[in-house]
């Protein structure tokens, strides 16, 4: 019996990409080089933060929104009024768009009862709306040697209770931890995955894959072998790029290293291998 086919795993352009550009560049750039979609980080610019505006580029470029990611980045921190009001608004600006799922970075410490609540209110507010809050794994702040806590409960969501977590490659690598075995214990926790790559040098440089020291080869083969129902987003810094070409040039090799290694086998190429 002939098994039915799957559908691949779709590929987007996360708008981080193309920044300090704008999210109409980002759109622009995925249709050009032949993304599935787009992840929008909500950012200071208000193209971001509307609904109206982000249909229409939807409209004009013919790309969907896959993901929304929420302003909980420190340079967002001006954007959206508390800290919940950042949550809440990416939910319902995902919603408006058709997004499955919001982008969350756990809370800092010093967010007070924001930080000591996030987990249950972040259980609260998936269970009421329906939404995907996908809480993203950071890293360990390091002064002197020694390590800063600055988040809570946790830069590493593996341990923790979130229905939903986003996994960043350069965050692991910064962390020192194999994305390979995080995801395999993430199981279907696992709701969407930031690519690119990252060195253990304590930087977020978030590279081209296969410039770092991240088995990201081996983990989109074990998502492409898996029931993962969750999207794709490419979220390499195209900052150091030498002019327009060569970011789009970084965005196509990582589209190309994508679809490869995520491309689905038959019965006869698993077994084989």
């Amino acid at each position: 019996m002939q098994e039915p086919a799957r559908t691949p795993i779709p590929v987007t352009l996360s708008s981080a990409s193309v920044y300090p550009m704008t999210v109409h560049d980002a759109f622009a750039v995925a249709k050009d080089v032949g993304y599935d979609g787009i992840e929008v980080l909500i950012t200071g610019n208000q193209a971001t933060q509307s609904a109206t505006a982000l249909l229409a580029l939807m409209d004009k470029y013919q790309l969907p929104i896959m993901a929304i990611h929420a302003p909980t980045l420190l340079l967002t921190q001006q954007v959206w009024g508390s800290a919940w009001a950042k949550i809440e608004r990416s939910v319902i600006l995902a919603q408006a768009v058709g997004a499955d799922v919001v982008v969350a970075h756990p809370p800092f410490r010093w967010q007070g009862n924001y930080a000591l609540e996030f987990a249950g209110g972040v259980q609260r507010l998936t269970e009421s709306t329906g939404m995907k809050i996908a809480v993203e794994n950071m890293y360990p702040w390091r002064a002197r040697g020694r390590e800063a806590k600055m988040y809570l409960p946790h830069w590493d969501p593996v341990p923790q209770a979130y229905p939903h977590v986003t996994w960043d490659f350069s965050h692991a690598a910064i962390a020192e931890m194999d994305s390979l075995k995080a995801v395999e214990q993430l199981g279907d926790r696992l709701a969407h995955v930031h690519l690119c790559d990252g060195l253990n040098n304590g930087k977020d440089e978030h590279l081209v894959p296969g410039r770092g020291t991240q088995p990201v080869t081996e983990t989109m083969h074990y998502l492409r072998d898996s029931d993962f129902d969750g999207v794709i987003a490419v979220e390499v810094s195209t900052r150091k790029a030498k002019g327009a070409g060569q970011k789009e040039e970084w965005l196509a090799q990582t589209l190309d290293f994508a679809r490869k290694h995520l491309a689905v086998q038959d019965s006869k190429e698993r077994t084989a291998n």
